[in-house]
């Protein structure tokens, strides 16, 4: 009798699994068209992080290393290009340059926003170089 009602319950559960109706299932969200471009938007950024972990590793040239930079940010805004396109509808097209203004004086850097070691600057002033890793002199407490 156990069997029986364990057979009748098994044959249950399988007719209510394959009786479930297409109009019961939710619909699937619909695809972005730019999803495979954010895809290969997030890889290359992924790509030039691991570059300039390797190039700070010392497994890389610095003439490797630029090469290779130049070539994925050449990429990285041909993608970021083509997602401007598909989500505005314009045509991809260089923008037009700007007429070139006259060089005008640099205000000094405040206090802790350029490194002393390697040169790299900072919009806020940090305690520790972002590029090298130096401490930088007079930065965030």
């Amino acid at each position: 009798m156990i069997v029986f009602i364990a057979v009748l319950l098994t044959v249950g559960v399988v007719l209510f699994t394959l009786a479930v109706r297409s109009r019961d299932i939710p619909e699937p969200a619909p695809a972005s068209p730019t999803l495979h471009l954010e895809e290969r938007k997030a890889s290359i950024y992924e790509n030039l992080r691991d570059l300039q972990f390797e190039y700070r590793l010392g497994k890389l040239s610095d003439g490797d290393y630029q090469q290779t930079k130049v070539d994925l940010q050449k990429e990285l805004a041909a993608v970021l290009s083509e997602i401007d396109r598909v989500q505005g509808g314009k045509p991809a097209a260089a923008p037009a340059p700007k007429p070139a203004a006259p060089p005008a004086a640099a205000p000094a850097p405040a206090a802790g926003t350029v490194c002393s070691s390697c040169g790299a600057t900072f919009a806020q002033a940090l305690k520790f170089c972002g590029e090298c890793g130096a401490p930088i002199a007079g930065g965030a407490a």
